[in-house]
């Protein structure tokens, strides 16, 4: 689809050596003068040989013991793209749940962590990954668990910014606020997200600077506090940068779903490549028409965990 400068703005919506979390945003490396592609994914959910659990049910037992060889799959078609995205972006859910609470067993062991970031580092192009809620093992640890071990074996940030040619790519975490502070018995609440007034701020601030963005988060935001601070909050930081924010992309429910412009900018809850090798969305961006293009919306099968095969067709 080709849209004019208005409706985009509207809709258009690592690890190694990440720099300061608000200030620095990271540089992705070149391609084309003013047109580039990305591809974003979700819930690869990798595990490893510690991991002996039965799911909830059969089909989650089998998908759990085959993302390795799935999220394999999906690097496999990402690099038969033509042309090959720039970057990918990750919403969450890059492993499934912790082996071990001891720190050091981490680094003894090859554990499902070492396995996402050997699959990863095997990506022809940058890789990044957001925190998903299996991502942290809350309340037995303390987010800041996660977090030392995502940074020492990832160099990953909480959440993060990403600037290329123009776009600003944020990485969102919605369990840095309230409603995932174990804590606080009071407003603890696992099945909603929250950001936290730090990362709020932050958020605005990178919104104001008015730069064409795309915004990835795990929980979907009709699941994510619509305030937290008196009238401030994610859903009216949407609304009023609506303009400027392409789209939002949300994992977690593990299916494909369009909530178009409800919460502001057009809003997109992802498959995932743990039920679906297919479940990727590749997007080409040409900054100088203000225009963007999801190669592959077509394939997306809305309100199911399928993602129909994508053939790559002439622009």
């Amino acid at each position: 689809m080709t849209l004019n400068r208005r409706s985009f703005l509207h809709l258009a919506g690592g690890l190694t050596g990440l720099s300061t979390l608000a200030d620095s945003p990271l540089i992705a490396a070149p391609s084309a003068p003013h047109r580039f592609r990305f591809v974003v994914i979700a819930d690869s959910h990798i595990i490893d040989d510690f991991y002996n659990r039965q799911e909830s049910n059969a089909l989650d037992t089998m998908t759990v013991k085959q993302t390795r060889e799935s999220l394999i799959r999906t690097r496999t078609m990402i690099h038969a793209l033509n042309p090959q995205p720039d970057m990918v972006f990750l919403a969450g859910d890059f492993v499934h749940d912790f082996p071990s609470p001891d720190y050091d067993f981490y680094f003894k062991n090859v554990t499902r962590l070492d396995h996402a970031k050997r699959i990863t580092d095997g990506f022809r192009m940058k890789v990044y990954p957001g925190f998903g809620n299996h991502d942290y093992w809350v309340p037995q640890h303390d987010r800041d668990f996660a977090h030392r071990l995502y940074a020492q074996k990832f160099g990953l940030k909480p959440y993060y910014a990403v600037d290329h040619k123009g776009c600003r790519f944020l990485m969102l975490n919605n369990f840095l606020g309230e409603t995932w502070n174990a804590s606080n018995k009071e407003a603890f609440k696992k099945g909603t997200g929250s950001l936290g007034e730090t990362q709020l701020q932050w958020l605005d601030a990178q919104l104001a600077a008015r730069k064409q963005t795309f915004l990835f988060v795990h929980f979907p935001v009709s699941t994510i506090l619509p305030t937290e601070y008196k009238d401030f909050g994610l859903h009216p930081l949407l609304k009023k940068y609506a303009d400027t924010i392409h789209f939002v992309t949300a994992g977690h429910w593990h299916r494909w779903h369009d909530f178009k412009t409800e919460f502001g900018p057009q809003h997109y809850v992802m498959g995932a490549t743990r039920y679906d090798a297919d479940s990727y969305m590749v997007v080409d961006v040409d900054t100088k028409a203000a225009s963007y293009t999801i190669r592959n919306l077509h394939c997306f099968q809305w309100g199911t965990r399928a993602t129909d095969a994508y053939a790559e067709t002439a622009a």
